[in-house]
């Protein structure tokens, strides 16, 4: 780490996502019983498959384990760093925070009307999708007429970065932010499958911000890790509790803000390449149905049609996960 990076080291990031995980892991001893006595449980689909008619009623809106780890630790992070008068640093970390947490607070809303108010239909799909576009209007504008983070976008590979139009650059980053939190909301339909892929992406993309002299960024998402990998120890199969779209969504928030943060959106193509084949998986299968009313996949999102296929769960949440790591190493290399 360079001297000007001042107060934030290695061993601080580390200790802040040990801190992180550990804060995850006790909340989720404490939140998932009081999940389980409100009888906030899992509604399978019945043309979903079979094997998950038995997760019915398994504990969801688990990602409020997720959003409580990160408001408690970036709130200490906060006052260490504004302690030490490292006010600057402390004040970057806000806008990534707040675009996360807005889109974490959007699944809740929608996760509550569906499973405690038992509305079926929960948040109508177009006030969801406005939502998320005012919060991600905001961070894009943010990050260009706030922090003056320009229009620069780097192109992994050339390694070179271009200078967008403003006209271009933000519908673009905002296509980027929303794009991949419904990437990653398809991804999650499988025990542990979602929060392991993010987690892995996310540890790419901050260990990007440490190569890269990015303080914040590696702060910010070494305590995404230590609460996704903390939130992980009651995901796996068979998961005590499910993220839901309050998890699902703040994650596809953390991904996209730090790549745009770093102006790597691009580098998602690579790294992030299993979101981004579930969400086509959905798109081909739509469309080729439309058109055909055959299918081209057993099941659609991509994970459901290896189950189907025979695989169990555990194999392709192993699966998906190693080829996001050996992703992750090619993204690290061709930056």
């Amino acid at each position: 780490m360079t001297q000007e990076k001042g107060l934030v080291t290695l061993e601080l990031e580390t200790s802040i996502l040990l801190v992180s995980f550990l804060i995850a892991i006790v909340l989720g001893i404490i939140i998932i019983p009081i999940l389980r006595k409100l009888k906030v449980g899992q509604i399978e689909r019945d043309d979903g498959p079979k094997s998950h008619l038995k997760k019915q009623g398994t504990p969801t809106m688990g990602g409020i384990i997720i959003i409580i780890t990160m408001i408690l630790v970036m709130t200490g992070t906060y006052l260490y760093f504004t302690w030490n008068n490292q006010n600057e640093l402390a004040n970057k970390l806000l806008p990534m925070l707040i675009l996360t947490i807005g889109f974490g607070m959007i699944g809740f809303i929608d996760d509550f009307k569906k499973l405690v108010l038992k509305n079926t239909e929960g948040l109508k799909p177009k006030y969801k999708m406005l939502g998320l576009l005012i919060i991600s209007v905001i961070y894009v504008l943010y990050l260009i007429e706030g922090l003056k983070l320009g229009t620069e976008t780097y192109i992994p590979i050339f390694k070179t970065y271009i200078e967008l139009p403003i006209y271009i650059y933000i519908p673009f980053a905002i296509f980027v932010l929303l794009a991949t939190t419904n990437a990653v909301n398809l991804t999650d339909g499988i025990d542990g499958l979602s929060s392991s892929v993010s987690s892995i992406i996310i540890t790419c993309l901050t260990v990007i911000g440490i190569l890269w002299g990015v303080p914040e960024v590696s702060v910010f998402g070494s305590m995404a890790i230590g609460a996704v990998l903390g939130f992980l120890m009651f995901n796996l199969h068979p998961a005590k509790v499910f993220m839901g779209d309050t998890g699902s969504l703040l994650l596809g928030g953390v991904i996209s803000a730090l790549a745009l943060y770093l102006k790597i959106p691009l580098l998602l193509i690579v790294i992030a390449l299993i979101p981004v084949l579930e969400t086509l998986s959905v798109m081909l299968q739509v469309a080729y149905y439309k058109k055909t009313g055959n299918r081209i996949f057993k099941m659609a999102p991509l994970h459901h049609h290896f189950e189907l296929s025979g695989w169990k769960e555990s194999k392709v949440v192993v699966i998906f996960s190693a080829i996001t790591l050996i992703l992750c190493m090619i993204g690290l290399k061709i930056i």
